[in-house]
C-alpha cells in the first residue's frame, strides 16, 4: 500500500504520469484484502467472546473513515492539479508513518488465548488451515453459512451502491452546494461505523445475530425509500434526505460485521480470513454489477399516492432495485436456523450457557461432568504455560 501510495504522489511536488498513477492506484487496491479479509481473525486471536463482534465492526468498518475523509478533505484540497499532488503526498506520508509503526508494533498473537474457542484450535492443532478452495468448498456445505453471506452481500452492495452515487442522490433531493454534499457524504460513512459499534455491541452481549440482522434490514428499507423520492413535497425536503442517509449508514452498516461474525460462528473451527474472504468478493463482485443498473434504474421514475398534494411523489428506479435486494435479503435470511457452535464453545466465558443436564434417569453423567473438568484443566494449564 505504501508503494502504491508512492507511486501516485512521486517523490517531487509535480504530478506524475498517468500510467504512475494507475499502477499506485492498482498496488493500493492489491494491499485491500489483507485489512478488509482479516478483521473476524484479527478479533478471534485477541478479543472475547463478549468483544469480537465490537472489533470486527470497528476493523471492518473503520474503511469508511478513510472514505469520509476522502470526502472532507479530497473535496477541499483536490480541485486543481497542483491540489491533487497535494493530496496525493499527504496520503502518501500518513501511510509512511503507518507503515512504520504496524512493522515496530504488530504482533503475532496475545500471552494467553483470550476465549475457550482459540484454546481449543490450540489445543486441537486447527490453526493450520486447508487451502482456500478446500475451504469454500466446506463453508458452503455447513448448515447456515448462505444466509449470514447474503445478508453480508445486501449490506455491503447498498452502502458502495448508495456511496457511489451520492451526489446525484443528494442533488435530486434538493442539496446541490459541494461542501453539503461532501458532509453528507462523510456524515454517511461515520453512520456506518457508528452503527456498527453500538449494534455491534450489544449482538456481543446478547448472541441475537438473527433478529438483530433482521431489524437492521428493515430500517434499511424504510431509511432508502426517501432517498429515491424526487420531486413535490417530500422529494425536496433537504433535512428528511440527509436524517435518512445517516440512517441507512447506521443501519446498514452493521450487518457487515454481524454478519460476518456469524459466518464464522456456525463454521467453526474455520479459517476466519477465508470466511471474510468468500463474503468481500461476493459482495464486491454483485455491488460491481449493481452499480450499471443502479445507473440504467435511476433513469426510470415511478408515481407514488397519486392525487395525495402532501403525499404525492416519484419515486426513481434504483432506489426500487436496491429495495428489492433488500426484501429479497429479509426473506431469505428469516429461514436462518444453524447451530453457532464457536459461541457453544465460548458460553461459559460470557455466562451465556444454559444450565447443563447432568442427570440421566436420576443419574449423574460422568461422561460430561468429566468433559467439563477436562475443559477447565485445559484452559488452566494454558494459562499456566
Amino acid at each position: 500500500m505504501a508503494c502504491g501510495c508512492l507511486f501516485r504522489s512521486g517523490v517531487s511536488m509535480t504530478l506524475v504520469p498517468y500510467e504512475s498513477i494507475v499502477a499506485g492506484t492498482v498496488l493500493v487496491g492489491l494491499a485491500q484484502p489483507y485489512f478488509q479479509c482479516t478483521p473476524p481473525l484479527l478479533s478471534a486471536v485477541w478479543f472475547g467472546s463478549d468483544e469480537r463482534a465490537t472489533s470486527t465492526a470497528v476493523a471492518l468498518n473503520f474503511n469508511q473513515i478513510g472514505i469520509a475523509t476522502a470526502f472532507l478533505v479530497g473535496g477541499a484540497i483536490a480541485t486543481s492539479t497542483q491540489g491533487l499532488v497535494t493530496y496525493f503526498g499527504l496520503i502518501s506520508a500518513i501511510c509512511a508513518v503507518l507503515t512504520v509503526g504496524t512493522l515496530l508494533q504488530f504482533e503475532e498473537r496475545p500471552p494467553t488465548p483470550p476465549s475457550t474457542s482459540e484454546i481449543e484450535k490450540l489445543k486441537t492443532g486447527e490453526l493450520e488451515e486447508p487451502p482456500f478452495i478446500e475451504s469454500v468448498k466446506t463453508f458452503f456445505s455447513t448448515p447456515g453459512f448462505s444466509r449470514p453471506l447474503i445478508a453480508f452481500i445486501c449490506s455491503i452492495s447498498i452502502t458502495n451502491v448508495v456511496g457511489a452515487f451520492i451526489d446525484e442522490v443528494l442533488e435530486r433531493g434538493g442539496i446541490t452546494n459541494q461542501l453539503s454534499i461532501d458532509l453528507a457524504g462523510a456524515g454517511f460513512e461515520l453512520a456506518i461505523l457508528i452503527g456498527g459499534i453500538i449494534i455491534g455491541g450489544y449482538v456481543d452481549r446478547t448472541k441475537q445475530y438473527k433478529s438483530t440482522t433482521l431489524k437492521c434490514i428493515i430500517a434499511t428499507l424504510i431509511c432508502l425509500l426517501p432517498l429515491g423520492l424526487t420531486d413535490h413535497a417530500l422529494g425536496q425536503e433537504p433535512i428528511l434526505l440527509v436524517a435518512a442517509l445517516l440512517g441507512l449508514g447506521f443501519s446498514a452498516g452493521p450487518v457487515q460485521p454481524i454478519n460476518a461474525e456469524l459466518a464464522v460462528d456456525v463454521t467453526y473451527p474455520s479459517d476466519e480470513t477465508a470466511v471474510e474472504s468468500v463474503q468481500q468478493i461476493g459482495g464486491n463482485l454483485v455491488s460491481a454489477l449493481l452499480v450499471p443498473l443502479a445507473e440504467i434504474a435511476a433513469e426510470k421514475d415511478y408515481q407514488l399516492l397519486k392525487g395525495v398534494p402532501l403525499l404525492e411523489s416519484d419515486i426513481r428506479g434504483d432506489v426500487i432495485l436496491l429495495s428489492a435486494l433488500a426484501i429479497g435479503t429479509y426473506a431469505y435470511f428469516m429461514n436462518f436456523d444453524a447451530v453457532l457452535k464457536r459461541s457453544q464453545a465460548d458460553c461459559e466465558d460470557d455466562g451465556t450457557c444454559e444450565v447443563p443436564e447432568v442427570l440421566q434417569n436420576g443419574e449423574l453423567d460422568t461422561e460430561l461432568i468429566q468433559f467439563f473438568e477436562q475443559a477447565e484443566e485445559t484452559k488452566l494449564d494454558i494459562k499456566r504455560k
